[in-house]
């Protein structure tokens, strides 16, 4: 009697631990799974910049826009991030990202100006080969390059695209418009349009000497300015 009397007791005990150990595995194993997967997707986003940029980038906040929509029981707000990003090597990219968040927001136009990266070529890696103008909307922007020790003359916006590609000698005019978004495309539209003399003389099947030539510098000095040019 005793015997099946410990039994019986034991066995509710017994049952109460098997039953209480899948309850703390289920809600272990949901919460686990939350904090897991936020885990993936950070690991994953760490991935991604360490691919993406295995060179350092630098990164300009331009512009933010907070905006609001009245909904019933209120106003709800968002931001409007505009990003400029480059490497200081002669690569540089704008990107726009939309969100409730600032944070949230600036990441997404990060991750899109990291998309949209240009190459454009440098003259001794400081500042253009030649002037250009650039347009977008009411914007209009004018580049022009310039001799060691002048610097960056530019307006905000302008002046964040050209720290970012690494151009330390560049002066410029912006008309018709103040607006970060019509400045930056401008801009972009602009550098777009560089050229550099080794690839105009891989194109016409010439030498860079000879392209220099033709701007009335002499034998020797053309020889050690195309000797100069590296991109």
């Amino acid at each position: 009697m005793a015997d099946e009397v410990q039994n019986a007791a034991g066995a509710p005990e017994a049952a109460t631990e098997t039953t209480g150990a899948p309850q703390r595995r289920g809600r272990g194993g949901r919460d686990g799974g939350r904090d897991g997967g936020r885990g993936r997707r950070d690991d994953r986003r760490s991935r991604d910049r360490d691919e993406d940029g295995g060179e350092e980038l630098i990164e300009k906040l331009v512009h933010i826009n907070r905006v609001s929509k009245t909904v019933k029981g209120g106003k709800r707000f968002g931001f409007a991030a505009l990003v400029v990003v480059g490497d200081g090597k002669g690569r540089a990219g704008f990107g726009h990202g939309k969100a409730r968040e600032v944070p949230e927001a600036i990441s997404k136009a990060t991750a899109a100006a990291k998309k949209a990266m240009i190459r454009v070529p440098l003259r001794d890696g400081r500042t253009l080969h030649h002037d250009g103008r650039g347009h977008f909307g009411a914007g209009k922007v004018t580049l022009r390059s310039a001799p060691a020790g002048t610097g960056i003359i530019a307006g905000g916006p302008m002046r964040a695209v050209f720290e970012s590609l690494g151009v330390a000698d560049v002066v410029t005019k912006s008309v018709g418009t103040s607006n970060p978004y019509n400045m930056i495309r401008a801009t972009f539209e602009a550098l777009g349009e560089q050229t550099s003399p080794k690839s105009v003389a891989q194109r016409r099947g010439k030498k860079v000497s000879d392209l220099i030539k033709r701007g009335g510098a002499s034998d020797r000095a053309a020889e050690a300015e195309a000797a100069a040019v590296t991109e």
